[in-house]
Parts: structure tokens; sequence; C-alpha cells
């Protein structure tokens, strides 16, 4: 892929998503449930590699290590991720010029060690330049599983498309600039949301490659609403959700859904009875989609529909939950879809006794 811009680190995509638990047990039925196969333990750390397609997920129960402070603090968790470069010395020399904040991984004897700076909420990016087909981070320091297929379909899903943060009120424009200074992100979209109640702004970055893509989320005005709770589930700021990108969702659902993977409740019918209104002609299979609850985005505007479809899961590792999205040439995050899928995790949170009616509030 051609960068989009002045690329000065060299940036390539995802590498992988790194999660942590206080104990196993926890990360394991999720990563099965959406189709994700253990295909390898490293050689000298409490680390197992998941996979299928290009997208990679590591659980880390090292005693001692990053991920095991992380997970004391905040629980089940995503505790880091890595970015692909062309060359992570020349990369890493750059971010401490930009002055990113470096952090030490210990390593043992022959084990690579991949440079690390430190991101939102003391979670850790991993800087790496050993990946694809040639010797990867994985042949070296991993030892697969015997028999294992090294690059399982499983359930279809094949990369990572995005990664969202919720950050504290006030934060989003630091971290924006975080981005921006570090790797030379900028700003694709900006969103602000108001449900009836609560509201949220978020800002969506997007790497020089295309490939790295980090909204950012903040309780709007009002506060009290979902990026709140999720602060004090997850005791700070982190990753609310990862997504990722498959050819067909409708498949896919099905799949995920006879793995067990549960799913956000479906948006009430009058979604389903405005999509033609929204999206004249847009050519899908409305009756399919309200059977999946699946959500629908995009443009048709002169004959050309530009599409996204996308539907999430529940919060299955702490507060965090995954999104599942198929693109048909539309590159946004489903904007025309935010208000209705806030509104509905807000009627979820009063549900809960969370969030309560404004009336109530007076009272």
């Amino acid at each position: 892929m051609v960068d989009l811009f002045e690329n000065p680190l060299g940036l390539d995509g995802f590498e992988f998503v790194e999660f942590c638990a206080p104990a196993r047990g926890t990360l394991e039925p999720v990563f099965t449930a959406m189709g994700f196969v253990h295909i390898a333990t490293h050689r000298s750390k409490d680390v197992d590699l998941w996979r299928q397609g290009g997208i990679n997920l590591l659980a880390n129960y090292e005693p001692g290590s990053p991920a095991a402070y992380f997970a004391a603090e905040h629980g089940p968790s995503a505790c880091g991720m890595g970015f692909r470069v062309k060359d992570a010395r020349k990369a890493y020399s750059e971010l401490v010029a930009r002055g990113a904040e470096t952090v030490e991984m210990e390593t043992g004897p022959m084990e690579l060690r991949i440079p690390a700076i430190r991101g939102i909420g003391g979670a850790i990016i991993y800087i790496v330049d050993r990946y694809g087909d040639d010797l990867s981070i994985y042949d070296i320091d991993f030892e697969y599983l015997p028999g294992v297929d090294r690059h399982p379909e499983g359930a279809g899903l094949q990369i990572i498309d995005h990664l969202t943060h919720n950050v504290y009120g006030g934060r989003m424009a630091y971290w924006a600039g975080y981005y921006e200074k570090l790797f030379n992100f900028r700003e694709i979209r900006y969103f602000d949301i108001k449900g009836e109640y609560t509201g949220l702004t978020s800002k969506a970055m997007t790497a020089p490659d295309g490939l790295i893509r980090i909204p950012l989320n903040e309780e709007g005005r009002s506060g009290g609403g979902q990026i709140d709770e999720f602060l004090r589930a997850y005791n700070g700021e982190g990753i609310q959700h990862i997504a990722f990108l498959c050819d067909d969702l409708i498949t896919i659902w099905d799949r995920l859904k006879a793995l067990g993977t549960p799913f956000m409740p479906s948006p009430p019918a009058t979604y389903y009875d405005m999509l033609e209104e929204r999206l004249p002609d847009h050519g899908e299979p409305v009756a399919e989609l309200q059977k999946r609850g699946i959500l629908l985005d995009g443009s048709t505007e002169e004959g050309d529909p530009r599409l996204l479809l996308q539907i999430f899961s529940e919060t299955v590792i702490g507060p965090v939950f995954f999104e599942f999205i198929q693109r048909k040439k539309d590159e946004g995050f489903g904007e025309g879809n935010f208000t209705a899928l806030f509104k509905s995790i807000e009627r979820d949170q009063m549900n809960r006794g969370v969030l309560q009616a404004k009336e109530e509030k007076v009272s």
C-alpha cells in the first residue's frame, strides 16, 4: 500500500495486540469463540501466540512483566500492541528524538530485543521489523505447537482494521498530539455524538501507511455515560475495542455465533425500516442484516455504493469488546451508525441501572 503522507518511521500496519489477565481462563475462551487458534508458546516466557488470518494476539502471563503489573491494575485487558516498521532501530531512534518514553524489556538468551515505548494508559507500543513470510519474531522467540496449522483461517477474520482507545475528558487532544508528534498520524474523522442523556466526542487518527487506524474517544460534557463507565471499570485510560476486517460479514457472523461469540443487542426495527431512506439502492439483504443485528453505513450517491457493514460483541475481556467489519469501498468508521449504537448502549446502561434518566436525577 502506498503511504498516504510522509512516513518517517516506516510504519507498515499492526503486528499484534497483547492481552493480559491475572490468571489463565479469561482470555482463552474469548479468543476461541472468535476463531483464533493457539499456535505457539514463547521459548522462555509465559506468553502464548493465537492467530487467524493475518491477526496475531498475544496472551501474556509472565510474572513480574509489564503485562503482569498492567493486569494487576486493570484486570483482564489489552495491555499493548505491535507496530510494524521497515527498520526498528532507525524507527526507535527517531521516536526517542521525538520525545517518546522508552520501556526497557527483559530478554533471555538468544531472544530478540524488541524496542518499545509507553502509550496510552501505560500500555506498551512495540516496534517490530521482523514480520511476514521472512523470519518473524515468532519464528525466533516462540516454539510452534506440534502439528498445528501456523496460518489458520479460523472464522475468516483477516486483519486488524482499527483499535479504539477511551481517554479521560480533556485528554483526547493530548493523545491525538502524541500520535501526531511521534508517528506523524493525521486526524481523518471527528465525531460529536449526542444520546438522550449523555454524549461523546471522537477523533479518528490514521498513520501514514493508512493501515494503523486509532480512534480516540472521550466523554461528552454531561459526563456519567459509557466512556466514564469504561474508565471506572478499567481503572484508567485504555483500549476500548479492537476491530477485525473480513470479506463477508453475514457468513462470518454465522460462524462466530456458532463458536459462541456474544453480540451486543440488535438496534430497534426502525433502524432497518429507515435503511432504504438513508442509503437508497444500497443493494444489501436487509432481512439478513436485521436477523443478525448487523449495521450498515456509507453512501450511495451517484449510483456508486460505498458501504460498510459492522457489528460489535458484548464486553468480553473486562470492559473491552470487539468489532467485526466489512468494507465495500467505504473507509469510514460507521459514523452514520454512531448515534444509533450510542443510544443502544445508553439503553443497556439504563437497564443495568448504571445510567438514570435526567428526570429521575432531578427528583
